[in-house]
């Protein structure tokens, strides 16, 4: 698609969610600043520029970090140009391998988002510099170790002499020459953090809400109990994201609202039994992890925050603080790792149930019937291999800190890593879902129930692509089709849960049960 073609991403410091981000950033994206943007982000120059002839203001009239207490002449342009260049340079240093174009291309749009608050202090130069950097797609060399949840410094200086011309690019671009104290208001800034986070964020949601779909078909393949998913069920577990699970299984497994026949077990493995206690808090996390990335995506949090009266006649406000510093972010991942990595073994156990003949009536490992026939054996070495990835990425990065620049900054929330760590975490969760979709399509075949026009029907027709053989063959391809299917089955599910009626909760005392 031409770049005049391309939808335009209006930019207002404000409105950036998590889920328009990741919508976004998968090619090329052009972006427009909004008339009120530019208004806050003009006002907060002039303050700035102001300030510095009544005060001392970090990283304008003094060096950075342990540095503070450096003076440097505000005054002397020629001398804050060479200050401005040396900061620059010194902390472009980086390490590791290059980030994706994805990553890159969701770091700039954060950045110019968060400019675009109205809080900096920058001149309008770098921010129109930062979006024609955007709209041209010239993408700067970002590479994985960038910051400690602290900033992203390495990553935006990097990026603010990709403006200069200092720095190669992946496309072309005219350089710019930014203004005289652009340098730390530049860089001063978690958005390599809060891009991969928003990704990660996105990604979950819709990973969540596919496993639910999938689960679904799973209930049908082993015959499940699903009074675990009735009204009732939500009395008994307090909190929205039990209710969520509740209503999308029962709307998705029971579409015309028939009822289901009832299942020969009085009661299922946690696999199924428990997906409303486990899977529910999932969302719950995923809900909380989008609240807090979504708001940090929308707030001048460079240090310090420079503020104008509203008619520019009052002082500006300066505000030497510590928002930059967002372990509210790393909490937040490490929060979401660790609810997805308690629901995959439900996953797993549910792969057992349809590997076994005891639970779906049909072969042993869903084969073909030949004597021996392995069918889909290695779905449960490869999720459980995923299971093993998800265990290690939702190791607490929070756990850690750090004393660093002479003992000024002697805390670190290590943000960029939980952040990093969700994006791999994410990763990981398809791998297990698409094993159990892969699975649970064809124990529902070949069980050949009666399939309705919706609900668990139209999820069963959206992988019609997946290979309906039996046989003993190499199933990769299957699971990495199986894998571009979730956003469809996500889909559905949401669809699913919109449509059904809401259902009331009997008033009746519940007594105690047994979690036998």
């Amino acid at each position: 698609m031409a770049a005049d073609q391309l939808p335009v991403l209006s930019i207002d410091g404000r409105t950036l969610t998590c889920g328009r981000l990741a919508a976004q950033v998968g090619g090329p994206v052009r972006v427009r600043l909004s008339v009120a943007a530019r208004r806050r982000s003009e006002a907060s120059f002039r303050a700035a520029t102001a300030a510095i002839t009544e005060r001392q203001v970090y990283g304008r009239t003094t060096g950075v970090g342990a540095n503070r207490s450096i003076g440097v002449d505000a005054g002397d342009l020629a001398a804050g140009a060479q200050h401005t260049l040396a900061l620059l340079r010194s902390h472009a240093t980086s390490a590791g391998p290059l980030r994706s174009e994805v990553r890159v291309r969701a770091t700039l749009v954060v950045r110019l988002n968060q400019l675009a608050a109205g809080g900096s202090g920058i001149s309008m130069t770098a921010i129109d510099a930062l979006a024609a950097m955007i709209n041209a797609d010239a993408l700067p060399p970002i590479r994985e170790h960038s910051g400690i949840g602290t900033g992203d410094l390495t990553a935006l200086a990097t990026t603010a002499l990709g403006l200069l011309g200092e720095v190669t690019l992946t496309r072309p671009l005219p350089p710019v020459l930014l203004g005289v104290h652009d340098a730390l208001p530049f860089f001063s800034s978690n958005a390599a953090t809060l891009a991969d986070a928003a990704i990660a964020t996105a990604r979950l949601q819709m990973l969540a809400k596919a496993g639910l779909a999938i689960a679904t078909l799973t209930g049908l393949a082993v015959s499940a109990n699903f009074e675990a998913f009735g009204p009732v069920v939500e009395r008994a577990t307090p909190g929205p994201g039990a209710r969520r699970v509740c209503r999308t299984i029962l709307a998705l497994s029971d579409p015309d609202g028939t009822g289901l026949p009832p299942s020969e077990r009085i009661q299922d493995p946690f696999a199924m039994r428990c997906l409303p206690q486990v899977n529910g808090l999932l969302l719950e996390a995923l809900d909380r992890l989008d609240q807090v990335v979504s708001g940090h995506l929308n707030v001048a949090a460079e240090n310090p925050v420079i503020v104008s009266s509203p008619d520019d006649r009052m002082p500006a406000v300066v505000a030497h603080h510590g928002g930059f510093h967002i372990p509210a972010v790393s909490l937040a991942c490490d929060s979401a790792a660790i609810a997805v990595a308690q629901s995959v073994p439900l996953l797993l156990g549910r792969l057992a149930m349809l590997v076994d003949p005891g639970a779906t009536g049909l072969p042993a490992f869903l084969g073909d019937g030949t004597p021996g026939a392995s069918g889909i054996m290695m779905l449960e070495y490869l999720a459980a291999s995923a299971l093993a990835d998800l265990r290690s990425s939702a190791s607490p990065a929070s756990l850690g800190s750090v004393t660093l620049s002479r003992g000024m900054e002697e805390h670190a929330s290590f943000a960029s890593q939980a952040a990093v760590q969700l994006l791999e975490t994410a990763d990981a969760y398809a791998t297990a879902l698409a094993c159990e979709l892969l699975a649970a399509v064809r124990a529902v075949r070949m069980r050949k129930l009666p399939m309705p026009d919706a609900g668990w029907g139209a999820v069963l027709r959206a992988c019609a692509t997946l290979g309906d053989s039996t046989e003993d063959r190499d199933l990769t391809a299957d699971l990495v089709q199986a894998e571009l299917l979730l956003p469809a089955l996500a889909d559905l599910a949401g669809d699913a849960i919109r449509a059904a009626e809401p259902l009331r909760v009997p008033r009746a005392r519940i007594s105690p049960i047994s979690p036998g």
